[in-house]
């Protein structure tokens, strides 16, 4: 027994590092035998960054690279992205390569704007995201899958954050009809970081900021209301985020009829302006053909004759005629 314990401590002396003991005793506590095994050089892991900025409109590149504790691997892989969460989230780029092959070829790629970057062969998953928007921000999770001889798959828990910055841009700007024949203005605007929303306009002031309207599905999006629209004229949303500002207008311009009450509020958004005049262009020109017809209704020869004297002769030559119509340009 005690030339078992010897032996024991001379052989766990000599094992080399990198490797482990392992003892096998009986029922007695005897020792039967005593097996040196390889201990794996490394292990699986998954390298990633915390977080990666990149403006809406451009690309982003989502690092990744692992390691795995099988000395060589040259069998079928597949690689795989992720979004929102790991293992389960909706995949949104996969590609597989084939025995001895470094050419992944693409299997899946969302909308056309994931691309892989890295060399899987070479433990590199990096993707390449195309054409930002604000809807790519999130979470991503890369993961490989052995499926040769060696049957194993690993992929990162916490993931990468997509963080998609964008100046303010307003998506919606609206006047609606409020209780009591009032009038009340709302204004929806994206970017990220999220923009500060006001409202100016007659009697507001310049700046003056409104009350939050209702909350939106989407995180990078911001609605402010303007309650009460007391006095005619422009409205004007100022959208306001680190990168930029953005702002939109609606006119409101109410028709009073003979009791007083508000018959109409026209809404014209930021090309307000530009629809008034066109509508003053429209009166005149369906004016000018009343004046045409009216005129055709006139006792006047079938066949043009020519104008041989003034306005006052012309009278003086038909004194039973009726009025004649004159049309100011």
């Amino acid at each position: 027994m005690e030339g078992s314990i010897r032996l024991l401590a001379c052989l766990v002396c000599i094992v080399p590092m990198g490797s482990f003991v392992r003892t096998k005793r009986d029922t007695t506590g005897n020792l039967l035998n005593t097996e040196v095994h390889s201990a794996p050089t490394q292990r699986w892991s998954m390298q990633v960054p915390a977080e990666v900025s990149a403006a809406a409109g451009e690309a982003a590149v989502l690092p990744c690279t692992f390691t795995h504790p099988h000395r060589h691997y040259d069998g079928p892989l597949t690689a795989i992205w992720r979004a929102g969460e790991p293992y389960a989230g909706p995949q949104v780029f996969r590609c597989a390569a084939a025995r001895g092959s470094e050419l992944c070829q693409t299997a899946l790629s969302l909308h056309g704007r994931f691309r892989l970057l890295g060399n899987p062969r070479r433990n590199d998953l990096s993707l390449r995201i195309e054409r930002l928007a604000l809807a790519d921000d999130g979470r991503y999770f890369c993961r490989v899958e052995f499926a040769g001889d060696i049957h194993d798959r690993y992929e990162s828990r916490h993931g990468v954050r997509l963080r998609v910055t964008a100046a303010p841009r307003i998506v919606n700007i609206s006047v609606l009809p409020g209780p009591a024949h009032a009038f009340r203005a709302l204004c929806t605007a994206e970017g990220e970081p999220p923009p500060a929303l006001a409202w100016s306009g007659p009697a507001l002031g310049n700046g003056s900021v409104a009350v939050p309207g209702p909350g939106q599905d989407h995180s990078h999006q911001v609605t402010a209301e303007l309650p009460a629209l007391d006095h005619d004229g422009r409205y004007t949303c100022t959208a306001s985020n680190s990168l930029g500002r953005a702002e939109a207008s609606v006119y409101l311009f109410r028709f009073r009829g003979a009791s007083g009450a508000s018959a109409i509020a026209l809404q014209l958004g930021a090309l307000g302006l530009k629809a008034l005049l066109l509508l003053g262009v429209l009166a005149a020109r369906a004016t000018a053909r009343r004046c045409q017809e009216h005129a055709v209704t006139q006792d006047t020869p079938p066949w043009p004759q020519a104008q041989e004297s003034n306005y006052e002769n012309l009278s003086q030559m038909s004194p039973r005629g009726p009025p004649t119509a004159v049309c100011s340009p």
